[in-house]
């Protein structure tokens, strides 16, 4: 977990920064408990160190999330299941302090479309690369939910029908195939070492490892066939590539960039660039949320 306090805009400076282990292996209500705890932690920081409390409060989350309700829906990876979490914090920390959820994803790429690699971009899509695959729609300062909350969900986009099979049901998935998770799998298969990850196998690209190249030409492939649909679809100006498999740089993007250039016919392709926030996008893009949750309520006068 990742918490801070954001200063206004338009530096939105991180005034203060921590992190903290989600405690996962002792159940959804030990998380959410944390979450909890945490969020008053740092209110009472703000506080002591600056003399008033935060103006109001973001928090992001992966899986489902209805922000209208303000409950977290689903997250596989958290056990949670319809957790109130706006009213839990509320009560938690007063009603007098706003607070707004928001899509781990989708706040990152709120974050880099405003302040980061899109900044001054009016169509943008941000795809972090990581545990998962899942991309952020940013049209003129905003990144575009979706009728129900799951806009940019590209990591589940069939790329190889009746392959591998996808926690969501499907067999195929781009994140079955181009995630980090999946790229670190592939390679300790290859390489025989259960513990190598995808930086390991970025690393053995980059020595020549036939092995390594394999594994991560067949990845980059899965990769821009799941872009290409979606550039056909959106249009984006600039795309923009985070998460840790980016990490890996030119050893990334200069296959991807051929892959894609492959693969298009009357698509115009985008400017392709790496994430400039790191894993701090989305603790970031929280603060934005607050900020913006905040001026909605107390507009200038």
């Amino acid at each position: 977990m990742k918490a801070a306090l954001i200063g206004p805009g338009p530096e939105y400076a991180r005034l203060h920064e921590t992190r903290r282990d989600t405690p996962r292996e002792r159940g959804p209500d030990a998380v959410v408990e944390t979450v909890l705890g945490f969020a008053a932690e740092l209110r009472d920081y703000g506080l002591e160190r600056y003399g008033t409390p935060p103006l109001a409060v973001g928090v992001v989350l992966p899986g489902i999330v209805d922000t209208a309700a303000g409950v977290a829906r689903y997250a596989a990876n958290l056990g949670w299941s319809d957790v109130p979490l706006r009213q839990l914090l509320c009560d938690r920390l007063g009603p007098e302090l706003p607070v707004v959820l928001g899509h781990d994803v989708r706040t990152g790429g709120l974050a880099e479309g405003r302040v980061g690699a899109g900044a001054g971009v009016d169509r943008f899509l941000f795809v972090p690369l990581g545990t998962g695959i899942a991309g952020a729609i940013g049209l003129d300062g905003r990144v575009e939910p979706g009728a129900h909350g799951s806009a940019g969900e590209i990591g589940h986009v069939v790329v190889r029908p009746g392959g591998r099979e996808c926690p969501c049901g499907q067999r195929g998935c781009l994140e079955t195939l181009a995630s980090a998770t999946a790229v670190g799998r592939e390679w300790a298969a290859a390489s025989g070492d259960p513990g190598a990850t995808a930086a390991d196998a970025a690393k053995a690209v980059d020595a020549g490892d036939a092995r390594a190249v394999r594994v991560w030409q067949e990845a980059v492939a899965a990769l821009a066939d799941g872009l290409v649909i979606s550039l056909t679809l959106l249009d984006p100006r600039t795309l923009i590539i985070g998460g840790g498999l980016a990490e890996a740089g030119e050893t990334l993007f200069a296959p991807l960039r051929d892959a894609l250039r492959d693969r298009v016919t009357f698509q115009q392709l985008p400017t392709i660039v790496p994430a400039t926030l790191g894993d701090s996008a989305g603790c970031l893009g929280a603060g934005l949320l607050a900020w913006d949750q905040h001026t909605a309520e107390v507009p200038s006068r």
